[in-house]
Order: structure tokens, then C-alpha cells, then sequence
């Protein structure tokens, strides 16, 4: 009998355990066809909105504009001043003038510390000093524990009024610039990039200039303190800092530091550039890299500037021609397999016109096809309609990253400086916004057909010169020949 019971709790031990995975197999699946119906009909709630953190901005009697953000979530402060100071202003004769000026503000030392002894004190704090010039303005960066910001500020504003420029740095940096040139065709991607700019601005222009080693020959320390004197100057700055403090506090501490300065008055800023333009329109060039197995591939023409009036709709166009559902990506890497990146880019700037850019990389053998493919889809995009889900698609993928510009006080900090710095008005990114909102799928063909040019656009091909040559002729192009040097 003892037996026989035990069979019969065994069994419905086993049928208990059955008919709990038959109950919960069928609620799973009901959970998954009620809660699940399909990806495109899931519902998000709206992005809260975006708020701006309060701010003060005045300036001192010396002309320095100065901002002031506070932001007490970390016991850290940083800042910045972007000075009216790029490579365009350099001379023709010494090219990377600048640029070494800029590094040699934070590596060569001032009158008080040598660079050993700035290196010092800065790792001692777990501080950072850097600088930054780009073709059209400079910056030097500081970072700091809040408590430690009376021993840097004073170290950041003695690199900017009293640099010393020593000259055994300079004689490293020129070095260091100089193995910078000998490797310089070693990658294929940057001999692109930098060939593509001068075929568009002009070898010469100075959108497009590189340095060589005879721009360092002629750059001495003398000429560094000059450019120096020219350009770094309070009335030419802009000051922002943001972090762990007390604003009262800290405009004291400004005045104190930088309120006596004065630029120098032997010397004049001169900040007279020319507006770029197109120098070489239509056309195939080549870049001969015998060694090479595959073609780095640019293409485009001049393009616009952010403030644009229709900037924003050129924003839609590059979603409606990038990412996984554009169709550069859908139609050259997913279906005709020639590439496993491709792209097709507006690239505006603040202060000059930027380009329409479009390139990747594809095998020898399908360079001619890579290319072809690509100008399909310019003159699709100039010939048709979009339809209104890549519309949709482009516009929340621009609308919904908006967030990621305001997730630190420091973004929108360095967004006030630079609008005040290239002249935008200070809802500029604002303006962007309602801007791609509006856009409508009229818009887009309008604004592609104008914007578009196909006669201009400049092909620039570096690869095997002998693999890809007699392919090339099927574009009906005129083929010609860059020489680099190495």
C-alpha cells in the first residue's frame, strides 16, 4: 500500500508541474501577443523639455567678455577663453604659425614657472591646462577641484598674459611637427581628406594649406611672440567658467587676475580673410597608392554655412542619406554589397562655407560602380520626392538626439560662447529645431535641386592607379593625376 501511494503522489507530482508550464506557456504567449504587436506601433512618451541653466555674462573694462555658469552637482571647475586667433590669420611663408603658438602658450612655461614646474604643480592638483587653434579661432582649457581653483586660475591666467616661450620646447615641437609630415601618407584616409580640401579651396588657400617642412624653417621664436602679441589680447577673448562656485566670489577673483591687461598697442590684429570659393569644378583625380587593394573615395563640392536659411533641411537630407536606414547605407553596402561604410554628408561651418561630402571605402574592382552609385543617389534625391516615413525617420532622428546637446551646463556654456564668438544669436540651436520641425518632403526636392550640383562635383579616388584606371573611363570624366610626396 506504501508503494502503491507513492506512485500515485508521483503522479500527480508530475501532473501538477505539467499543467503549471501549460498555464504558463499559454499566458506567456497571450502576454506576448497583447504587449508585443510589432516594433512600429510601440508608443513613447514626449522628451521633457529642455531648460537652459541660468547664467551671467558681463564684461570687463579691458574689453573681456566674461560668462559665468554655476553648477553644484560635482566639486569641479572648468573653463575656457576662445581668442580671435587661427591659422587663417598666419602668413602664407609659415603655415602651422598658429598652431604652434598655441601649443607653445601651455608647454612653454611663463615668467614665474618653467615647464617642468608648471607640469608639476598642474599633477600635483590633478588640474589640466590645454590649448586648442583651429583654421579659425583658439582656445586655451583649464579644469580644476573647486577648492583648488585659487592656485589654478592664477596659473591659467599667467600662461595667457606672460607666457615665457621657451625655445627648447619649440625646437621639440618643430621636431615632433616634422615626423608629423614624414607620416602623413602613411593612411590613406587622411591623404584623402587633405587632397579633397585643396581640389575644393585651392592648394594655396588657407581653407585648404598644409605645413611643410619649409613653414617650420621659417618660424622662429621671435615670430611666435609676434603672432602672440598680434592676437592674444583681452579685447579679442571671450571667458566662459562653469562649475562648483560662488559667483560673487569668482568675479572678484577675475578682476583681480585679469582686469589690468592690456593688449598691445604696437601691434594691430588683422583679422581681413576672403571668402572661400570653388577653385576646381567636375572631374576625376587620383592619388596612386600602388600597395593598395581597395579606393578611398571622396566626392562633392563647396557647400554652406550654419546659418544657412536652409540648413535645416540639408540636415534632413544627410538623415534621409545616412545611418541604417538611409539609403546610401541600404542601397551601396546592403544590396549591392560595395562598401561596409558610405556616407554623404552637408558639412557647414559658423564663419565659412563647409561642403557637401560623400565617400567610403570599396574594393579596386567596383571603384567606378562605388562612384556611380553615389551620384545615383544625389540626382534621386534632386529628381523624386522622399517618401513622408524617411521624412519622419530624418526628423526624429535629429529632434531626438536634441537632448544630448543639454546634458551638461558646460555644453550649453561653450554653445553661448561661440554663437557671441561668430556672431549667431544666442537661440540659434532653437531656431535649428523649429527649423528641421517644419521641414516638409516639398522642402527636401526644392531645396536638393538647388543645393545639388552635379557639374560640380569633384571625384577623388586614392587607390591603385593601375587596378581602377581603364574602370574609370566609364564615368566619362576627365582623369587626372595628384603627386604627393613619399
Amino acid at each position: 500500500m506504501k508503494v502503491a501511494n507513492k506512485s500515485k503522489k508521483r503522479r500527480w507530482h508530475w501532473l501538477a508541474i505539467i499543467a503549471v508550464f501549460v498555464i504558463i506557456v499559454f499566458y506567456s504567449n497571450k502576454a506576448k501577443a497583447d504587449v508585443i504587436p510589432g516594433y512600429k506601433r510601440l508608443k513613447y512618451p514626449p522628451l521633457a523639455p529642455i531648460t537652459i541653466p541660468s547664467y551671467e555674462r558681463y564684461q570687463l573694462d579691458n574689453g573681456m567678455v566674461v560668462y559665468l555658469m554655476e553648477d553644484h552637482n560635482w566639486p569641479l571647475v572648468s573653463g575656457s577663453v576662445l581668442i580671435r586667433m587661427g591659422s587663417i590669420f598666419e602668413p602664407p611663408s609659415q603655415v602651422g604659425l598658429a598652431e604652434l603658438t598655441g601649443e607653445l602658450l601651455r608647454l612653454g612655461g611663463t615668467v614665474h614657472y618653467s615647464p617642468e614646474q608648471l607640469n608639476a604643480i598642474l599633477e600635483q592638483k590633478a588640474a589640466s591646462i590645454e590649448t586648442s587653434v583651429t583654421r579659425t579661432s583658439a582656445s586655451v582649457s583649464f579644469s580644476s577641484l573647486s577648492y583648488d581653483i585659487d592656485t589654478v586660475l592664477p596659473i591659467f591666467a599667467e600662461i595667457l598674459q606672460s607666457p615665457r616661450f621657451d625655445n627648447q620646447q619649440l625646437e621639440l615641437l618643430k621636431t615632433q611637427v616634422r615626423g608629423t609630415i614624414a607620416r602623413r601618407n602613411d593612411y590613406p584616409g587622411d591623404i584623402a581628406r587633405r587632397e579633397f580640401a585643396k581640389l575644393i579651396y585651392g592648394q594655396d588657400s588657407p581653407y585648404a594649406r598644409v605645413i611643410e617642412y619649409v613653414h617650420l624653417d621659417n618660424i622662429q621664436r621671435g615670430d611666435i611672440e609676434r603672432f602672440y602679441r598680434q592676437y592674444v589680447r583681452p579685447e579679442a577673448m571671450i571667458l566662459g567658467i562653469v562649475g562648483d562656485f560662488d559667483s560673487a566670489r569668482m568675479k572678484q577673483l577675475i578682476q583681480k587676475l585679469f582686469a589690468s591687461w592690456q593688449g598691445d598697442v604696437t601691434v594691430t590684429p588683422d583679422y581681413n580673410t576672403s571668402e572661400p570659393r570653388q577653385v576646381t569644378s567636375g572631374g576625376v583625380f587620383i592619388v596612386n597608392r600602388p600597395q593598395l587593394t581597395q579606393s578611398n573615395i571622396l566626392l562633392g563640392h563647396i557647400g554652406v554655412k550654419l546659418n544657412d536659411a536652409n540648413y535645416p533641411v540639408l540636415s534632413v537630407i544627410n538623415g534621409v542619406l545616412n545611418g541604417f536606414g538611409g539609403r546610401l547605407f541600404k542601397e551601396i553596402r546592403s544590396r549591392q554589397g560595395l562598401a561596409y561604410s558610405v556616407y554623404g554628408s552637408w558639412q557647414a561651418n559658423y564663419d565659412y562655407p563647409g561642403v557637401f561630402v560623400a565617400g567610403g571605402q570599396t574594393g579596386s574592382e567596383t571603384t567606378a560602380q562605388f562612384i556611380t552609385s553615389i551620384l545615383e543617389q544625389i540626382q534621386r534625391l534632386r529628381n523624386e520626392p522622399i517618401t513622408e516615413t524617411e521624412l519622419s525617420y530624418a526628423k526624429d532622428s535629429i529632434l531626438n538626439s536634441f537632448v544630448f546637446q543639454f546634458q551638461h551646463p558646460s555644453q550649453t556654456l561653450s554653445r553661448l560662447m561661440t554663437y557671441e564668438y561668430y556672431g549667431y544669436p544666442q537661440d540659434f540651436i532653437f531656431q535649428y529645431q523649429q527649423g528641421v520641425k517644419n521641414t516638409s518632403r516639398e522642402d527636401v526636392l526644392k531645396v536638393a535641386q538647388k543645393y545639388f550640383q552635379p557639374d560640380k562635383i569633384v571625384t577623388l579616388i586614392v587607390g591603385n592607379e593601375n587596378a581602377i584606371k581603364a574602370d574609370l573611363i566609364t564615368l566619362g570624366k576627365n582623369i587626372q593625376k595628384i603627386n604627393i610626396t613619399n
